[in-house]
């Protein structure tokens, strides 16, 4: 199934529950990101993404890499001020403050999904 991605709030499916969402599907979306906030609650997924950075930014990060399918191909946990590799068959990143991913379940070969 292919899917048109739009900026916009969302709800993301984890294997221990919901999780709001907010979707950065746009050029200015994507290059904003994070950057300049103090937290975020729930999750932002940049897409399409397969690397990111945390140059400039105010607090440790959760990053989840996903395939076209939302499956999760590596989980890292990064510190501000780091340029993370690009993975390979990656369409989409997740992020969430640091610690929040694995309250939710969220680690190497979950599906997810968003509503």
């Amino acid at each position: 199934m292919r899917r048109s991605w739009q900026d916009g709030e969302r709800v993301l499916r984890t294997p221990n529950g919901p999780v709001p969402l907010r979707v950065a599907a746009s050029y200015r979306a994507r290059t904003r990101g994070l950057l300049g906030s103090d937290g975020i609650t729930g999750a932002l997924l940049l897409t399409p993404a397969s690397s990111i950075h945390t140059v400039r930014m105010r607090f440790a990060i959760d990053v989840a890499y996903l395939d076209r399918r939302l499956r999760v191909l590596a989980v890292r946990t990064m510190p501000p001020g780091r340029v993370g590799r690009p993975r390979l068959r990656a369409r989409h990143v997740l992020e969430a403050e640091a610690g929040a991913m694995a309250g939710w379940g969220v680690v190497r070969g979950a599906v997810l999904a968003v509503d």
